[in-house]
């Protein structure tokens, strides 16, 4: 069972780091930071496409805020700590 709740633990921490490499722009198509970009969408994409399409995006300033790594977040450690 341990083996679960650490899997869990990657996911959130993947869910975190693809959350905050989202926020530096990459302007060539090639690098290591475009490929840890999509090796990491790749990952997270399944869980939060679902999520996307049930979280209302509010809008602040004029941008939309995607709430649904945050849900997914919380979602995962509620499921840790239940299992």
């Amino acid at each position: 069972m341990q083996y679960v709740h650490d899997l869990i633990s990657l996911y959130i921490w993947i869910l975190v780091i693809s959350a905050l490499l989202s926020w530096f722009p990459t302007t060539n198509q090639t690098g290591v930071l475009i490929s840890v970009k999509r090796l990491l969408a790749r990952l997270t994409e399944p869980i939060l496409r679902p999520l996307r399409a049930i979280v209302p995006r509010p809008q602040i300033g004029g941008v939309g805020i995607d709430f649904s790594v945050m849900v997914a977040v919380i979602l995962l450690i509620i499921i840790n700590n239940v299992i």
